[in-house]
C-alpha cells in the first residue's frame, strides 16, 4: 500500500529539524576600497539579502538529513553544498554571499567561511524548502 506524501507536514518537519542554524545572504554592491595606509582591500560593499533561519548541508550532510527525515529528498549534485531556507525567505541570486553566523551544532560552518551562490534556487513542482547550490570561496584559515 502506498502512503500519501503530506508536502505541508514534511515542510514543517524540516524546518523544524534542520533549519536550526542562522544564515546571512549578501548580494555585493560594488568593489572593495583599497586601504592606502596597509595595501589591502576592504570588505565588498553589500546589501542584507536575507538573515534567518537555515541550513548548510555538504554532500555528507545530505546522507544525515535524510536519515533524519527517514527518506530521500534531495538528488545528487555536482556542487558539494547546499543552503537550506524556508520558503519565505527570498530566492539568493547568482554570486550572492552565504555565512552562518550562528551554527546549532559545533562551529565547522562558522569561523569565516564563505560561500557564492552558483545558480538560484531550484525550482519544482513540489517545494519543502528553498534550496540552492554553493561554492566555497573562502576556506576556513
Amino acid at each position: 500500500m502506498t502512503t500519501a506524501i503530506d508536502p505541508e507536514e514534511v515542510r514543517k518537519e524540516l524546518e523544524a529539524k534542520l533549519l536550526l542554524d542562522t544564515v546571512r545572504v549578501t548580494r555585493p554592491t560594488g568593489t572593495p576600497a583599497l586601504d592606502p595606509a596597509t595595501g589591502l582591500l576592504g570588505e565588498v560593499p553589500a546589501d542584507l539579502v536575507y538573515e534567518g533561519p537555515g541550513a548548510m548541508l555538504s554532500g555528507h550532510g545530505q546522507v544525515t538529513a535524510e536519515g533524519i527525515v527517514g527518506k530521500q529528498w534531495l538528488d545528487d549534485t555536482v556542487s558539494w553544498y547546499r543552503l537550506l531556507t524556508p520558503l519565505s525567505a527570498p530566492v539568493p541570486a547568482r554570486y550572492d554571499r552565504v555565512e552562518v553566523t550562528v551554527a546549532h551544532s559545533g562551529s565547522a560552518a562558522t569561523g569565516g567561511r564563505i560561500w557564492q551562490v552558483l545558480d538560484p534556487a531550484e525550482a519544482s513542482t513540489v517545494e519543502l524548502v528553498r534550496v540552492t547550490r554553493l561554492d566555497e570561496i573562502t576556506p576556513p584559515s
